[in-house]
């Protein structure tokens, strides 16, 4: 059913971490599991997330249409394109901006909101 939406990993009462319409998955914001980490252990650790989302939802890398990434300090933005071009194949490469914010919460210094076509 094209018109059907279907929520997936309620999240703290808050949010979905995926809502899925027609084909397209839309990743609620993604941050590191461990916040202790640096700028740079953040991003690859939340592209590792990523990477298990996507294939737990029917999509993966390669059909990411949009990501908006959400740092703390644009000075980091280095960090996190390393772990970016390390998850992406080159020519898989989505369309992105990253954005600087005053605060994502306490330890949190990176959040990446993302969407993917299924591939299944």
């Amino acid at each position: 059913m094209p018109d059907t939406i279907r929520r997936h990993s309620p999240y703290g009462g808050i949010l979905h971490e995926v809502v899925e319409h027609a084909g397209t998955l839309y990743f609620g914001g993604i941050v590191s599991e461990d916040l202790s980490l640096d700028a740079t252990g953040q991003a690859a650790d939340v592209m590792r997330q990523l990477g298990i989302l996507l294939a737990d939802n029917g999509s993966d890398p390669s059909r990411v249409l949009m990501a908006t990434a959400y740092v703390t300090d644009l000075a980091d933005k280095a960090g996190f394109n390393k772990a970016w071009t390390d998850f992406f194949a080159e020519a898989d490469l989505p369309a992105r901006a990253t954005i600087g914010v005053a605060d994502l919460g306490p330890g949190v210094k990176l959040e990446l909101v993302v969407t993917a076509a299924r591939t299944r």
